[in-house]
């Protein structure tokens, strides 16, 4: 199982994403942010390919170890245009944007790619991983996942009233939680 591949801004550049300004790194050894508020502040997440693909805002996610690797979990909602891409796709990005580029998170958390092209929009400019996932090259941080894991809730198993509340009037549906 390949490890997460993390790319941050950096003005030396030594992966593929060197023509982006991007520094490859090593996510177990380097990455310094607290992965209790990294998506508090809300990230992006991209999935599909050259032909079609579709970013939106994350406001759930976690990082950590599960099954003796690195892993990144997202979560996206059943009626999310992005949910078709992360069911089909083998890999995912998480993108992290300077609380500057606020608009970049509204924008993508409150208008649906079955509408138009977002990124376009917003004058974003995509990009592909050596895989061939989508990122954008004005984001601080892309961290690419390989999807390990992918199920949607279920309500039987619901141990307690917070997600019972939380889907009491949830216009969007469960959502799917997808380990990459």
């Amino acid at each position: 199982m390949a490890a997460l591949a993390v790319w941050c801004m950096s003005g030396t550049s030594v992966s593929a994403q060197e023509e982006n300004g991007f520094k490859k790194f090593d996510v177990k050894e380097d990455f310094t942010e607290n992965g209790f508020q990294w998506f508090r502040d809300a990230e992006l997440v991209a999935a599909g390919d050259k032909e079609k693909h579709n970013a939106m805002t994350i406001g759930w996610g976690g990082i950590g170890t599960l099954w003796g690797h690195t892993a990144l979990t997202v979560y996206v909602a059943e009626k999310r245009y992005t949910k078709e891409f992360m069911d089909k796709a083998q890999y995912f990005t998480v993108m992290a944007f300077d609380v500057a580029d606020s608009k970049v998170l509204r924008y993508m958390g409150t208008k649906s790619g079955r509408d138009g092209d977002k990124a376009a929009a917003l004058g974003l400019h995509t990009a592909y991983t050596e895989n061939g996932t989508p990122y954008y090259t004005e984001a601080t941080m892309v961290i690419e996942c390989k999807t390990m894991y992918a199920a949607p809730f279920d309500p039987q198993y619901f141990k307690s009233d917070v997600p019972r509340r939380q889907y009491s009037n949830f216009p969007a549906g469960l959502h799917t939680m997808y380990i990459g």
